[in-house]
């Protein structure tokens, strides 16, 4: 069964492996492509707390999955300017990844309102 848990631990990995491999793949490589990264390493360290249901850090890995996708969305934008079609694949993999997360973390909270 695929849980909230499960998801948050995928999304953080592809944010980890896949902002660093654009930052090491780039000609011309910004720090601002560690951002995800760091996003990444925090919602990986969520990832016990989200396990045990506890709300505190839920709430906290949809904040800095929300603030993954507002900025994967402006890092998106520049990388259709460049005409960067891997940055546009990497990129796009990465928000999609998010938004799943974040409906499952809505799915969740839903559910456990229910209860």
């Amino acid at each position: 069964m695929i849980t909230t848990y499960n998801i948050n631990l995928i999304n953080s990995i592809i944010l980890i492996s896949l902002s660093l491999w654009g930052y090491f793949d780039s000609t011309d490589p910004s720090e601002t492509a560690f951002i995800p990264t760091g996003i990444g390493i925090i919602l990986l360290l969520c990832s016990n707390g989200i396990k045990n249901h506890n709300k505190m850090i839920s709430h906290i890995a949809v904040l800095l999955t929300l603030l993954a996708i507002g900025g994967l969305s402006m890092a998106l934008k520049g990388s259709m300017d460049r005409s960067d079609d891997m940055a546009i694949i990497r990129v796009s993999i990465m928000m999609v990844t998010s938004v799943i997360a974040m409906i499952f973390f809505v799915k969740s909270f839903i559910d456990a309102r229910k209860k």
